[in-house]
């Protein structure tokens, strides 16, 4: 059942959170892993929080299903990202 001032509302404040700041973080982070760099703790801390949130954001695109493909887009990307990150701590750690 869809819920959409309440759902309008939450789409309005994830979607200037992604624009302004999670977007721009993880593309920053996607080019610090792909020049082969290991991740801050900080960096691990947005992606901690963003993984938390991940929940909430497949539930309200399943009640707004066009938001699914955004939502499966990001998802790609923060796996992208947190593969490489692995990947680069592998080799700087000889394992």
């Amino acid at each position: 059942m869809r819920d959409s001032p309440k759902d309008a509302g939450t789409i309005q404040v994830m979607l200037n959170r992604l624009n302004n700041e999670r977007l721009p973080f993880a593309l920053k982070l996607k080019d610090k892993v792909d020049r082969g760099e290991r991740l801050t703790d900080h960096d691990m801390q947005f992606l901690s929080k963003v993984l938390e949130d991940a929940g909430d954001a497949r539930r309200l695109a399943d009640r707004n299903p066009e938001f699914q493909e955004l939502i499966a887009r990001l998802t790609s990307l923060y796996s992208e990202i947190t593969r490489k990150a692995l990947e680069n701590e592998q080799k700087s750690t000889g394992a």
